[in-house]
């Protein structure tokens, strides 16, 4: 495949204008989702309690919510949680404790088994015990397996701090390539990466998955893979400005992608398979941490061709540009 050869000969800044109109078209799609739809923040942004249970035969998620709609909870989101078994569920924040939240859930989930609780053992290995309508004792058929609670105070602490994260890092990354490099290819990379995270956050609109503090963290590695990816490219760049004395600007940069694909394409394809390998077998847990990672990756590489080094050829690069600047006296330095 040509893709994999040593050289590649593909003229991508040949079609940098059908990139750059696709690009636009789907960051203007993904701003449009997110003040339309928005994002569906877990509760570590927005709080709330979540209660993960296990039921000894497969659960309907209707019932479920029923039996907790008639114990006066509202706004309740239920999904399964690996298996038909398994559920999750998800409670705005209250001004009630954790622990009296977890524990009118629980009876709500287990009056239909006609239930009542007993001291419930929770050591490591024990079954939690209910007392049947006979009056025996026997494991409960629902049994909770994890609780989390955060405070609204604190959820909207994390999605300001969250919002500032990525801020800080793009001015990182701004501050970071102008000084390395040169200031267009900075505003290249930071559109890249501003792109990058626009299409990954308009992904998750779009599909409504749940956006946690794992995905902030996914798209935070997304920025950093990106930017390796799109720094590599300008690396060559640089490079062969300032070793290649014909050829245009585009020619140049040309060569200087189709240098660096192997590398690009192959290196994505690496990490896309042990990304893929998580969102299949890593469950629930990290799955929008890994959803997150597969679309940042993609779009990712994708722009460290199609976008960034179009932006840098766009804002008037050239050789005289990245040049070395010339010593004081280097006449001289030539003279015995």
């Amino acid at each position: 495949m040509e893709f994999f050869k040593q050289d590649t000969a593909i003229n991508f800044l040949g079609k940098r204008k059908i990139a750059v109109a696709f690009s636009i078209a789907l960051v203007l799609l993904s701003i449009f989702l997110l003040a339309i739809r928005g994002l569906n923040f877990g509760i570590d942004f927005t709080g709330g309690t979540l209660v993960e249970v296990s039921y000894q035969q497969p659960a309907e998620i209707a019932d479920v919510r029923d039996a907790l709609t008639a114990a006066e909870f509202d706004d309740v989101i239920v999904q399964y949680f690996g298996t038909a078994n398994d559920l999750l569920i998800r409670l705005p924040a209250t001004e009630k404790k954790a622990a009296q939240v977890s524990t009118e859930v629980m009876q709500a989930l287990r009056t239909p088994y006609s239930e009542t609780i007993t001291a419930e053992t929770v050591t490591q290995g024990a079954e939690q015990q209910c007392i049947t309508s006979d009056g025996s004792l026997s494991a409960c058929s629902v049994q909770m397996r994890r609780i989390e609670f955060v405070g609204p105070q604190v959820g909207e602490e994390l999605t300001e701090k969250g919002g500032l994260a990525m801020i800080y890092t793009l001015i990182g990354v701004l501050l970071y390539v102008a000084f390395r490099f040169e200031w267009r290819f900075a505003l290249g990379s930071v559109v890249a990466l501003v792109h990058d995270v626009l299409i990954t956050l308009g992904a998750f609109s779009l599909f409504q998955f749940e956006f946690s503090l794992s995905v902030l963290a996914a798209v935070l590695a997304v920025i950093g893979y990106s930017l390796n990816d799109t720094i590599v490219v300008f690396d060559r760049i640089r490079e062969n400005f300032r070793k290649l004395r014909k050829g245009t600007a585009v020619n140049i940069m040309n060569a200087s992608i189709n240098q660096t694909l192997r590398r690009t394409v192959l290196t994505s394809v690496t990490t896309l398979l042990v990304v893929v390998t998580l969102m299949l077998l890593g469950g629930e847990v990290i799955k929008g941490f890994s959803i997150a990672l597969f679309i940042g990756i993609l779009v990712g590489t994708y722009s460290s061709i199609f976008v960034a080094s179009p932006v840098v050829l766009q804002l008037g690069i050239k050789r005289e540009d990245l040049l070395p600047p010339e010593k004081e006296g280097a006449e001289f330095d030539a003279l015995p």
